[in-house]
């Protein structure tokens, strides 16, 4: 194996409660619309592309209005999560100091730019992994942004860990083995390789 690629939300933190805080202010402070989210009413919608998470939020706007305010919101996100980081799940950052030990560790999101950076930056993970890809950066489904970060390294032969259905579909698309996170914030019926912890993945591999 010459690479170990992870999703961020539900597989590595939550940060569904510093979210929702901030893209309500963000909504207050530059629109009309009336709303006050919280952590676990845009949870479902963790793991979604940008574009399709401001679709299902602000149906009644304009796509140049809703891509507007989605900017806005990303904006406040970003700032908001590098003084209130979200929540690291047990073990995280025992296993990311194991498995690094032996083989490259990296990350694709469909996030926008600068939030993998600042969750490396908070949590103080970033010394374990050696690149990372995201949606805000490639504008492409998930499947493309992980086989995109493989030509990039010449990698061979990797696993995904993830915790929705749409990992689970990308890493179909791309070829590429699953490991589905349990304890995370989706589902994965049909998903044949699962772990209820982190901690359970240096055995697995």
């Amino acid at each position: 194996m010459d690479g170990i690629i992870f999703d961020v939300d539900g597989t590595l933190w939550d940060s569904t409660e510093q979210v929702a805080r901030s893209w309500t202010q963000a909504i207050k402070e530059n629109s009309d619309l009336d709303m006050n989210l919280t952590g676990e009413g845009i949870k479902c919608h963790f793991g979604k592309t940008m574009d399709a998470i401001t679709a299902a939020l602000f149906p009644s706007l304009s796509l140049k209005d809703r891509e507007k305010l989605g900017d806005i919101c990303y904006e406040y996100e970003n700032a908001y999560l590098a003084t209130n980081p979200g929540i690291l799940f047990p073990h995280v950052r025992e296993v990311f100091a194991l498995l690094s030990k032996t083989c490259d560790l990296y990350i694709v999101s469909n996030c926008q730019c600068g939030y993998i950076e600042v969750f490396l930056e908070s949590t103080g993970l970033g010394c374990f992994i050696k690149d990372h890809l995201c949606f805000g950066q490639t504008l492409r489904p998930k499947n493309e942004t992980i086989r995109l970060l493989m030509e990039k390294h010449n990698l061979k032969d990797v696993v995904y860990i993830g915790d929705t259905l749409g990992d689970f579909d990308a890493c179909q698309k791309a070829d590429v083995p699953f490991i589905f996170a349990e304890y995370g914030f989706g589902e994965a019926p049909d998903a044949n390789i699962r772990i209820k912890d982190i901690a359970e993945l240096p055995a697995l591999l």
